[in-house]
């Protein structure tokens, strides 16, 4: 599939092996994919993220903080905190007890070896692998781009993917008023897409 991606979608891809790297983990995940998305210029996707609100550092920051949290909640989404909380759970609680005992970020699986796959604590050599989540976001953008008749996938495509699944990045970028259908807007026309 590799090869039907254009030069933006393959270095959404090598950046996010980048983001996986520096943060020490093994798997690259869809986060990692949104940050390098964050990254680009000069491209379709950033155009879209730019359209929308996101074109400035402080929000690109403001995203990747989002990212952060969620990964501190051991990479819950609110939608999974708050079903956890109907059934008397709190999340919040739970993160407290478990870095008083194990330190600040225990529940993030990066550094550490915890929760990543590796048995390793930190960079390693070799084929990075991609998560279910990660490997499912590029499957998808596969799908969304023989739907609108797309001979190559690009990184919009990437970053409508992020938009459409549900997950950590898609409520972070709706939190930020990038929306699947505001992406979609952008991109192929249809009326306005500002963000507010």
């Amino acid at each position: 599939m590799f090869e039907r991606f254009t030069k933006d979608a393959r270095a959404v891809v090598t950046g996010a092996v980048e983001h996986c790297e520096r943060s020490g983990e093994s798997r690259v995940e869809d986060a990692h994919m949104l940050l390098a998305l964050l990254d680009r210029e000069g491209s379709r996707g950033s155009f879209a993220l730019s359209s929308l609100g996101l074109a400035d550092q402080g929000r690109r920051e403001s995203v990747a903080r989002g990212l952060a949290d969620a990964r501190r909640r051991g990479g819950l989404s609110r939608a999974d905190a708050d079903a956890l909380s109907g059934l008397g759970i709190d999340l919040t609680e739970i993160v407290s007890r478990v870095e008083e005992a194990h330190g600040a970020g225990a529940l993030a699986g990066g550094g550490n070896g915890s929760g990543n796959g590796s048995g390793s604590g930190g960079r390693w050599s070799g084929r990075h692998a991609f998560s279910r989540g990660a490997r499912n976001l590029l499957t998808e953008s596969l799908r969304i781009a023989v739907a609108h008749r797309d001979r190559h996938i690009g990184d919009e495509h990437l970053l409508l993917a992020l938009t459409a699944r549900p997950g950590v990045p898609a409520e972070v970028l709706a939190d930020h008023g990038v929306t699947h259908d505001g992406v979609r807007r952008v991109l192929w026309g249809g009326g306005t897409a500002r963000a507010s």
